[in-house]
């Protein structure tokens, strides 16, 4: 991708992460450029969930930088950090909606919590919001009332609620049946060039992600092991995207963690 750094909403630089001994990321790059959809596709376990939280500040970095709408995000003091984060927007695994509030209320809630608005605008710009999503008729029902993928559209629109600048989704379609999936990818393609956002997707599902997404980021030991706009993707004959796209058991993808021999390890006679 050459789209400048001043082009591009976030970018990750060098980054490398590990958790105690066990190295996760070993000097990642990628650019997230405004007003595009980039997905960064890998096995599960590979740092995709990890990668956000480091844009997100939740996680700091052993070595490299993370940027987002042009702040070193580890550089930022508490407050410095709170007020970037009230640019960005996360729809979480499995939509980590408040289970006592309603969906109105989740909604409501980083609106209540970021600004001084008064409730009549909330009300309005939660009906609007709910709206954006096709729920709106859903707003005074509870969490444990809606079905996987209605859950998910909420999520989604608590994650605009405040109009953010970057919008990243972790796993959006995990556990979706195909009609919901379907909706849920079709909101995320709408909604980013309606409100004229920036997203990123991370996720193991290659079909459905590249129906949506701009740009393409394949992880695989900690490191960025392919890349390309979706249409070069598909097409591709590289070894990795080809193993990932089709689905195939054998690749450069092992199933089986590195370990020595099965029969060093049994305990036999």
């Amino acid at each position: 991708m050459n789209d400048s750094a001043d082009a591009c909403i976030a970018t990750i630089e060098n980054v490398h992460f590990a958790y105690g001994d066990r190295p996760i990321l070993k000097g990642i790059d990628l650019r997230v450029p405004k007003g595009r959809i980039v997905a960064i596709l890998g096995a599960s376990g590979c740092g995709k969930t990890t990668l956000l939280k480091i844009l997100g500040g939740q996680m700091r970095p052993d070595r490299g930088e993370a940027h987002v709408a042009g702040k070193n995000v580890h550089a930022l003091d508490t407050g410095a950090l709170y007020e970037l984060r009230k640019k960005i927007g996360v729809m979480q695994q499995l939509g980590g909606l408040f289970s006592d509030l309603s969906v109105f209320e989740n909604i409501a809630f980083p609106m209540r919590e970021h600004t001084d608005l008064p409730d009549d605008l909330i009300h309005d710009l939660v009906l609007m919001k709910l709206h954006a999503v096709g729920l709106r008729g859903a707003h005074a029902l509870m969490p444990a009332e809606l079905s996987g993928g209605m859950a998910r559209r909420v999520a989604l629109a608590r994650a605009i609620a405040l109009d953010p600048a970057l919008l990243m989704y972790d796993e959006p379609f995990a556990g979706l049946d195909p009609i919901s999936l379907n909706s849920v990818a079709s909101l995320i393609r709408r909604l980013n060039d309606a409100l004229g956002i920036s997203s990123v997707v991370v996720t193991y599902d290659v079909s459905e992600s590249l129906k949506v997404v701009d740009y393409v980021y394949f992880i695989a030991d900690g490191k960025v092991v392919a890349e390309g706009e979706t249409r070069e993707i598909i097409h591709s004959t590289d070894p990795f995207v080809r193993q990932f796209i089709d689905g195939k058991p054998d690749g450069p993808v092992s199933f089986h963690q590195p370990a020595k021999p099965l029969s060093e390890s049994l305990a036999l006679g």
